[in-house]
């Protein structure tokens, strides 16, 4: 009936909504999980390739709104009370990003067609999903190391505390010796520049651009706590840029009849994910700078590893090797809400 068909959509655009709000800002790949959520959901098919192109793109600007939100003052280069070394400063940390967003931002208008054509499939989630969940075990396996040697070598036999207050100073909390950078503002344009051109590496689906420029700051010696601000930073160009390429060339086919403008309800659920997308963001980010404060990227490793393994066997006996996702898996999803109970359409409600 039409109002189950409604309720359905709308879920899903829920669903879509919380997941990039939580996968966008952890290091799990956000548009992996977004491919892998789309095949199942079959959200492309009931709403147009075009369509859903162009949402899953879009409903990043919630996200985005979110970081916007929680770094505005580190942000933002104006206001009576910030003194002339602080707006320096900031401006000089806008630099950084322009020039990091530089090469991801080149090859992404370049190979856009080319990604979206033929890696955007769970494969090819699946392998870059468990290829840099190693990588974050091997990089933190060897921080450890690091870290034993220097309190070996300092005679710091006791553990500290995985249990701070507010006040506990920044050495404490990310294990200052392992690391030689420490703020945002000891990033120099070339170390800026090294992170921008890992970037590069998440557009290929399932990688994370976070999770790789993540990678690339810890290799250069800078603090997890740092690192994913920096990424974090990264992210306003990179998604806000993308959403504009997105949204012009979903204008362009509507323009030559290649898709389908957008209808009223198909506005609504981009309103209704970016909405969710927005408040979720809001709670991962502060939740993930916490916790970098005294934990390690070790279970995000093991998780990206975990779902790749799975994804890998799902395409070998699920889906028979392919690249689409069965009609049996997408109607997986619609079978979960029986029919019964669509109370408009009973005349119950």
């Amino acid at each position: 009936c039409l109002c189950m068909e409604i309720f359905l959509e709308i879920l899903k655009a829920i669903v879509f909504g919380v997941v990039e709000g939580i996968s966008e800002w952890l290091p799990i790949s956000s548009t992996g999980h977004m491919i892998i959520l789309g095949q199942f959901f079959g959200f492309e098919k009931t709403q147009g390739a075009g369509f859903y192109d162009f949402f899953l793109v879009i409903i990043q600007l919630g996200a985005i709104l979110a970081v916007v939100l929680s770094f505005f003052k580190e942000l933002w280069p104006f206001g009576k009370k910030k003194s002339r070394k602080e707006k320096t400063e900031i401006w000089q940390t806008w630099l950084k990003i322009l020039i990091a967003s530089i090469p991801a931002g080149v090859l992404g208008i370049i190979f856009s067609d080319i990604m979206d054509q033929y890696l955007f499939n769970y494969l090819t989630v699946s392998i870059t999903l468990i290829v840099y969940g190693l990588a974050f075990l091997v990089i933190e396996f060897f921080l450890r190391r690091r870290a034993l040697e220097i309190k070996k070598r300092y005679h710091l036999n006791k553990e500290i505390d995985t249990h701070f207050s507010d006040d506990v100073s920044e050495e404490a909390l990310t294990n200052y010796p392992v690391f030689r950078f420490h703020s945002i503002k000891e990033i120099s344009i070339q170390y800026a520049m090294i992170i921008g051109l890992a970037q590069c590496l998440a557009l290929i689906p399932g990688t994370s651009r976070s999770g790789v420029t993540i990678c690339a700051a810890l290799l250069l010696s800078i603090d997890r706590k740092t690192s994913a601000k920096f990424s974090f930073y990264l992210s306003i160009p990179a998604m806000v840029g993308g959403s504009l390429i997105k949204g012009v060339l979903y204008g362009v086919k509507i323009a030559k009849g290649d898709a389908s403008p957008i209808t009223g309800f198909q506005i609504a659920l981009i309103l209704i994910a970016m909405a969710i997308a927005f408040v979720v963001s809001l709670f991962v980010i502060k939740f993930f700078m916490k916790m970098l404060r005294t934990k390690t990227f070790n279970a995000f490793g093991v998780y990206r590893i975990a779902l790749g393994i799975v994804l890998l066997i799902l395409f070998f006996t699920v889906n028979k090797g392919q690249l689409e996702m069965t009609s049996q898996c997408i109607n997986s999803f619609e079978s979960l809400i029986p029919q019964y109970s669509c109370f408009l359409c009973r005349g119950q409600l």
